[in-house]
């Protein structure tokens, strides 16, 4: 499978490349197709290579030390991800697994200095990256140190829509297969808690729910949801 530079070349990170300086990243570049529920690559594995996502969703999970599962952060199209050298560490700190059939684009990890000696662009990128992920982690530690649980799960539905949203007839749909037990993983809570709370929003028409899919039917309240303005 060959990458056209051409999508690359789509990309904001990549739109400032010359023809050569892409087609030397393509040189390296290694394109893998990842079906839904396969991973990238493994918490702790050794971090040989680092990636971009083409196409699809991918999500980010963390083990921690009690056997609690939790999910750190979602990768979209464009986003670079598996960088482990640039955080100064030898593996991975998560599992990258599709949540919906993905084209990722992988290169390795002693190509990362080079990439980044020849496109500046590129380091400005991978540092504000690391600064949004951080700003969104210290974001939903205060969320579930301060916040009711409804409050965190609209905040993270909120996320998802605004990263992920698809306008349809009926809202905005979250445009990658989501399930009640993804969003728990995301706001550090149960299955049974995340699932009454949708299904009364579904009952008050706040969200359309389904098999592995949500639509924000009415953005507005859940917004107030969030800022603990609604009842």
């Amino acid at each position: 499978m060959k990458v056209d530079r051409a999508v690359l070349k789509s990309l904001p990170l990549f739109e400032r490349m010359t023809d050569p300086d892409l087609d030397s990243m393509l040189e390296h570049a290694t394109p893998r197709r990842v079906a839904q529920g396969d991973a990238v690559f493994e918490q702790g594995g050794n971090a040989k290579s680092f990636f971009l996502l083409i196409h699809g969703r991918l999500k980010v999970t963390q083990v921690t030390h009690d056997g609690q599962q939790i999910i750190v952060r979602m990768v979209h199209p464009g986003d670079l991800f598996g960088f482990a050298m640039a955080l100064r560490r030898n593996d991975y700190p998560g599992t990258a697994r599709a949540a919906a059939e993905s084209l990722v684009i992988g290169w390795p990890t002693e190509m990362w200095s080079r990439f980044v000696e020849q496109n500046p662009r590129l380091a400005m990128t991978a540092m504000q990256t690391i600064g949004q992920r951080l700003e969104e982690a210290h974001t939903r530690i205060r969320e579930m140190s301060t916040e009711e649980v409804e409050k965190r799960v609209a905040h993270a539905v909120l996320r998802l829509s605004k990263q992920a949203g698809k306008a349809v007839e009926a809202g905005i749909r979250i445009d990658f297969p989501i399930s009640r037990q993804d969003i728990a993983e995301m706001t550090g809570t149960t299955l049974h808690t995340v699932s009454r709370i949708l299904s009364a929003w579904e009952s008050r028409g706040i969200v359309e729910g389904g098999r592995q899919k949500l639509t924000v039917t009415d953005p507005p309240r859940l917004l107030k949801l969030a800022e603990g303005e609604l009842d």
